[in-house]
């Protein structure tokens, strides 16, 4: 039997729909960090600040496309340039309180929605439906070549 790919791509396809419909942005609320805000912002959380070269590195995206994203957030007031911890010259990425907090609200929020639509799943169905996610999520990072840190 073949595997069933093309259900995978169009389920992801979906779910990448759906998942920014559960939020109050969505809905016409204001106040969320756009998604390549909350993405840049969750790496920088995870990893700790980064120049735009270890940015463009672990998404992919050319300088430019930062540049113009991160130029965005320090006008919001999510992020800040610092000079590089280790003593390098590159400037470096860090997130302000606010950032934290937009995040952190914004993460929460997410999480609201998501509850909402698995209210009528077991435990047991959330948990695996997270370790399949993961697993699929840890093998795109493999193929290209990417990781996302984990705790």
């Amino acid at each position: 039997m073949d595997k069933p790919t093309p259900l995978v791509e169009f389920e992801a396809m979906l779910l990448g729909r759906h998942i920014h419909l559960l939020t109050p942005h969505a809905r016409g609320l204001h106040g969320r960090l756009d998604r390549s805000a909350y993405l840049l912002l969750s790496r920088i959380r995870a990893e700790g600040p980064m120049s735009i070269g270890r940015l463009s590195a672990a998404f992919g995206l050319d300088v430019s496309t930062l540049n113009r994203q991160t130029a965005a957030m320090l006008r919001a007031g999510v992020v800040e340039r610092i000079p590089d911890p280790d003593g390098g010259v590159a400037r470096k990425f860090a997130i302000t309180a606010e950032g934290e907090r937009r995040l952190t609200g914004d993460r929460a929020e997410n999480i609201r929605g998501l509850e909402k639509v698995v209210a009528d799943w077991t435990p047991e169905e959330v948990a695996e439906f997270a370790t399949l996610l993961s697993r699929l999520n840890r093998d795109v990072e493999r193929y290209d070549g990417r990781p996302w840190p984990r705790s």
